[in-house]
C-alpha cells in the first residue's frame, strides 16, 4: 500500500465514493479526518484513481474496495487494528497476519423520541456534570489510562475539547471522575466514547455525561450512535437506558502479528495502545464498559 497525503486522501475518497452513503457506527471514521480534522493515516493501492482504500484512526480501520490489488505484505501499518471491511477481504487479512480474530459488535442510534433527553440525569450532590472545555486537558490528562485513550482520534485533549466534543463529571475537587465524547465525529453521525474511573462506576455518572453530550449533538443536526461488543452487556444496558436502540450488528477483525518482516521492507507503526470505547471494562470498547 502507498500512504496518502491528506489532499490525495480527499481526492481519492471524492473520486471512489467508497465511504458513501455513510452507516450508522464506526463508518464515521472516514469523515471524522476527511471532513472534521480528525487524526489519521490513509492508504491506497495506488494514489490515482485507487482501487483499493485504507483508513486509520487511533486503534480502528477501514478497509473497502478491490482485495485482489493489495499485497499482504504490505499491510503491516494495518498492525494492532480493528478492521471494518466486507468478508471479501478476509482471505487478504489472514494472509497478512498471523492472527485474525473476530470481534462481534452492535450498533445503537439515538432514539428520536428518547425522553432521557428532556433532562440531565440526577447525580450524587457535591458533583458536576457540564461540557468541557479546553482549560479542562489537564483533567483528561491527569486521569490516565482509564480516560485518556477517549482523545486518540482527535490527536489529543486539546483538540477535542477545543470542538465541544466532550462532557464530564466533576467531584468537589475538580477531579474528573467519567467522560462521554465523540470519539468519532462523521457528516450524519458521531460514534460516542464513554470512560469512567473504576472507583466511581455505577453512580450514574456516564449516563449524565452522554445525555448532556447528545443533547449537544442534536443542535449540531448530527446523530449520535453507540457501538458495543456482544458480550458487553454492561455497555449495551447503558445505551438502552441513555435512549439508543440498536440498529444493526457488525463483525470486526483485530489483526494482530504481520507475517511481513523488517526485511520485507514492509512499513511498520508503532503499537498503539489497545483501549476499549467504553469505560466501564478493562477490556474493550464503545458504551461505558466493555
Amino acid at each position: 500500500m502507498i500512504e496518502l497525503s491528506p489532499a490525495q486522501a480527499a481526492r481519492a475518497v471524492a473520486s471512489t465514493g467508497s465511504f458513501v452513503p455513510e452507516p450508522p457506527g464506526p463508518a464515521a471514521l472516514a469523515p471524522h479526518i476527511i471532513v472534521r480534522g480528525g487524526v489519521g493515516r490513509w492508504w491506497a493501492d495506488r494514489p490515482a484513481t485507487p482501487r483499493a482504500l485504507a483508513v486509520r484512526s487511533a486503534d480502528h480501520c477501514l478497509l473497502r474496495g478491490d482485495p485482489r490489488v493489495l499485497d499482504p505484505l504490505r499491510l503491516a501499518p494495518l498492525d494492532g487494528a480493528y478492521v471494518d471491511a466486507p468478508d471479501r477481504f478476509l482471505p487478504l487479512l489472514g494472509a497478512a497476519f498471523r492472527r485474525l480474530t473476530p470481534w462481534e459488535r452492535m450498533v445503537y442510534v439515538l432514539s428520536e423520541t428518547s425522553p432521557e433527553l428532556s433532562a440531565l440525569p440526577r447525580t450524587r450532590s457535591g458533583l458536576t456534570v457540564r461540557q468541557l472545555s479546553p482549560s479542562d486537558s489537564p483533567a483528561i490528562t491527569g486521569a490516565g489510562s482509564d480516560l485518556d485513550w477517549i482523545a486518540a482520534p482527535w490527536g489529543g485533549p486539546h483538540r477535542l475539547l477545543a470542538g465541544g466534543h466532550a462532557w464530564g463529571a466533576f467531584d468537589a475537587e475538580r477531579r474528573l471522575l467519567a467522560l462521554a465524547a465523540t470519539y468519532f465525529l462523521g457528516s450524519r453521525y458521531a460514534d460516542l466514547g464513554v470512560a469512567t474511573l473504576q472507583s466511581h462506576r455505577r453512580l450514574g455518572l456516564a449516563r449524565a455525561c452522554v445525555a448532556g453530550l447528545c443533547r449537544d449533538l442534536g443542535t449540531r443536526g448530527v446523530t449520535p450512535t453507540w457501538t458495543a461488543g456482544r458480550s458487553n452487556t454492561a455497555s449495551r444496558g447503558l445505551a438502552w437506558t441513555s435512549g439508543f436502540r440498536l440498529h444493526r450488528e457488525l463483525v470486526h477483525y483485530y489483526v494482530d502479528t504481520p507475517v511481513a518482516s523488517a526485511q520485507s521492507g514492509a512499513e511498520q507503526l508503532p503499537d498503539v495502545p489497545h483501549h476499549p470505547r467504553t469505560a466501564e471494562r478493562p477490556v474493550e470498547r464503545a458504551g461505558e464498559m466493555p
